[in-house]
């Protein structure tokens, strides 16, 4: 089982610690059940507090930085075990058992975390736009790509090239780059290679066919092209899924459209 020793810091930061010694910074809020919110690329825990700040009347709502980013340690080398050990550490510090919520590549790390882990830690599950299901060639070109440039670019190199290959205008990324944000992105952009292992192939895994949890899939009705068969696909291969659409939303999911959501599906039968 994953160690779940926490400690306290200022400002209500708390690590759990994963099976491999690696330090997890987390926060929680709120009261009722355990939720855990996995971001998704180029993301830190505080970008999850908008969303941690309307659910966190009906639950209580774990926010943390994945492996490599904010507070979290990175112990060498990277696998994808390791992230859902991290994910599994969590849930321990939470009480052995927790919803989860993953959020575009946070999404598929939920979905594999969940088909490893068992119902017994994950009852529920949703998932807002797995990034499965791309263009197989132009997937491999940029998981290649974003490999290249971790390992020989400067940092912020990786983070610009993913940004504009998933369809960021020119001008919002120059804008993004003179932004004080920037530099918080320069910091963590090494971990998009993480995201592209945790998504392997870029096809929907196998192992999915193991969760026979109560699992809502989202997509929002504004996003890439690609993003509704593959939740289409998701929810057909889910045993127990719900499919829905939220309207006028893009990738970036509003909190206040999709907690709602999160709140009658998480809230049903709790």
């Amino acid at each position: 089982m994953p160690a779940n020793t926490q400690s306290e810091t200022p400002g209500n930061t708390a690590f759990s610690t994963s099976r491999d010694g690696t330090k997890i910074a987390f926060e929680k809020a709120g009261q009722g059940p355990a939720l855990v919110i996995v971001g998704g690329a180029l993301s830190h825990r505080k970008g999850g507090k908008p969303l941690a700040g309307k659910l966190m009347d009906r639950f209580t709502v774990y926010t943390y930085d994945r492996r490599g980013r904010g507070e979290s340690g990175d112990t060498k080398p990277y696998a994808v075990d390791r992230e859902i050990e991290d994910l599994g550490a969590l849930i321990e510090q939470a009480g052995s058992q927790a919803y989860v919520y993953g959020v575009s590549s946070g999404a598929a790390l939920a979905l594999r975390a969940a088909a490893k882990l068992g119902p017994a830690k994950v009852p529920k599950l949703a998932l807002y736009e797995p990034p499965y299901g791309q263009d197989e060639r132009d997937f491999n070109e940029q998981k290649a790509r974003v490999s290249q440039l971790v390992q020989t670019g400067k940092p912020g190199d990786a983070a610009a090239f993913f940004l504009s290959a998933i369809g960021t205008p020119s001008q919002v990324l120059e804008d993004m780059k003179r932004s004080p944000e920037w530099q918080d992105i320069q910091t963590i952009d090494f971990t998009l290679a993480y995201d592209y292992a945790v998504l392997g192939d870029g096809t929907v895994p196998d192992t999915v066919k193991r969760i026979t949890v109560p699992t809502l899939v989202m997509d929002g009705e504004k996003s890439m092209e690609f993003i509704h068969p593959t939740a289409d696909r998701i929810a057909e291969v889910l045993p127990n899924a719900q499919r829905k659409t939220i309207t006028g939303q893009t990738h970036q999911v509003a909190p206040e459209a999709v907690a709602p959501l999160l709140i009658d599906f998480f809230g049903a039968g709790s």
